[in-house]
């Protein structure tokens, strides 16, 4: 994992301002972990490290795209590990958005200054159950993915299911931190 791509999460968190008192403990808890850990962007860090995800929305038809996840058993958004490749934290929710989502021509939403912006943050338990890495965190940095009007997605083997749900339709098998950051999409686009 590059040095330039822990540098970017951790100009992104110092950046990123929440007026939320719990957000912004999360903010600065990440912040600690990068500082402690200069591997702290690689899956192989333990006991956690960071992940980048986008939840997809399509405005223009008041809807947003949720994957079934063949181990969590929930509609979530898409996202996952960072890659060497990732330049950016938010590269790699976009990388993972498009991956997971079949759809070309996702666009991240940005800040005043032009530049992708997180609009949520997550720690979450992660078993791997039959793996060789024990249970971990993932110190999740979520971003909003727009998708051109008429998107059509297409499932890959990392998914379930995949389907466009409307903003007041989400499955019952949708956590609360999912319904959260659906509510702050839709209120974002």
């Amino acid at each position: 994992m590059s040095d330039a791509l822990h540098r970017d999460a951790v100009r992104t968190l110092q950046d990123w301002k929440s007026a939320d008192p719990g957000q912004d403990r999360l903010r600065l808890d990440y912040l600690d972990h990068l500082a402690a850990r200069p591997d702290g962007m690689m899956r192989a860090c333990l006991p956690a490290h960071i992940t980048a995800s986008a939840v997809v929305v399509d405005p223009a038809a008041g809807r947003v795209l949720l994957t079934l996840h063949p181990k969590v058993g929930r509609w979530l958004q898409m996202g996952g590990h960072c890659e060497p490749g990732d330049g950016t934290l938010a590269d790699a929710a976009l990388r993972e958005a498009v991956e997971e989502s079949g759809i070309a021509g996702l666009a991240l939403l940005t800040g005043v200054d032009g530049q992708p912006v997180p609009v949520k943050l997550d720690r979450h338990q992660v078993r791997c159950a039959g793996k060789e890495l024990p249970e971990n965190t993932h110190l999740d940095v979520q971003y909003v993915a727009v998708a051109p009007p008429g998107a059509q997605e297409l499932i890959s083997e990392e998914s379930l299911d995949l389907r466009w749900f409307g903003y007041d339709e989400l499955p019952e098998l949708t956590d609360g931190s999912v319904r959260t950051l659906v509510g702050l999409a839709r209120a974002l686009v």
